[in-house]
């Protein structure tokens, strides 16, 4: 296409999209990825200078992991579930708000923009419990598993968001939330973008990851476009499975409360921010009610 038919197309979209709130969730390669990372902030603010309020959730497993292992300290999976005692839970705070969360409101400013750096402990906005016991599959055998400091999402609080996204500021979370002791806890990051979604009335939730979409069980065809119901199918199916699950989960969650659509995309690509949300076809899947 030229370049002035892709603005023309961009152009009905960038008006239907001002003024609403948009919660991207930043994660995959993107987190391990410097070049990834800030070719996605860039659209971010992009989004956010047409009239966007952005907000962007972050994870960093991958970086949690790297860095236990700096520290001569062993990361424990479970059934694929991250064992947080305090020692893993002080790292994963150091990563997640000290490196990852300030790295990307730097970004920001690079680009042009504003933002500010918070963790679910800031102004209570993430409150949670600690997550009860779980059983968990184990080599084929139900095991009860305590994944120590690890939070269940009780209530988002958005009035600090909303202060923020009214005087143009992007907010940027890391998924440390706080208990109703003051204590913190590790939250699933997909499962934070999606509450925060719902909490903010948002029009749109992005989940950017490492694949094209959903896909079919064969992973030959993504779908551009599901319902919930066709969602749901292809779970039981086991089309959708591993580590999707979470990510489908929090967006799913988000429609069926408000949320207009969800969007999983490949954020490994440059620039498919902007293709999702400003032409015909987009890039990735996106996810409705019907």
């Amino acid at each position: 296409m030229k370049r002035e038919d892709v603005l023309m197309e961009a152009l009905p979209y960038i008006q239907q999209f001002h003024g609403k709130t948009i919660v991207i969730k930043l994660g995959g390669h993107a987190m391990v990825d410097p070049v990834v990372l800030e070719n996605a902030i860039r659209d971010a603010v992009l989004l956010h200078y047409v009239g966007i309020r952005v907000v962007l959730v972050h994870g960093g497993g991958p970086e949690i992991s790297e860095k236990m292992k700096q520290m001569g300290k062993e990361s424990v999976f479970v059934g694929g579930l991250r064992v947080t005692d305090q020692e893993t839970l002080e790292i994963a705070q150091m990563v997640l708000v000290g490196k990852i969360n300030a790295n990307i409101v730097s970004l920001i400013a690079k680009c042009g923009a504003h933002g500010v750096g918070l963790s679910g402990s800031d102004g209570n906005l993430i409150l949670a419990k600690k997550m009860e016991p779980r059983k968990v599959d184990v080599g084929g055998i139900q095991k009860e598993v305590d994944l120590g400091h690890v939070g269940e999402i009780e209530r988002i609080n958005p009035a600090l968001l909303n202060t923020l996204l009214d005087t143009q500021y992007i907010p940027v979370i890391a998924p440390i939330a706080i208990d109703r002791n003051g204590g913190n806890l590790n939250i699933n990051a997909d499962t934070a973008a999606g509450d925060i979604a719902i909490a903010l009335n948002a029009y749109k939730i992005i989940n950017m990851t490492d694949v094209d979409g959903v896909m079919d069980k064969g992973r030959t065809k993504v779908f551009r476009k599901l319902s919930i119901v066709e969602t749901h199918d292809l779970h039981r199916t086991g089309a959708i499975g591993e580590g999707m699950i979470p990510k489908i989960g929090s967006v799913v969650k988000a429609v069926e409360n408000g949320v207009t659509s969800a969007h999983i995309i490949n954020g490994n690509i440059e620039h498919n921010l902007i293709l999702e949300l400003f032409t015909r076809d987009g890039v990735g899947t996106m996810i409705s009610l019907k």
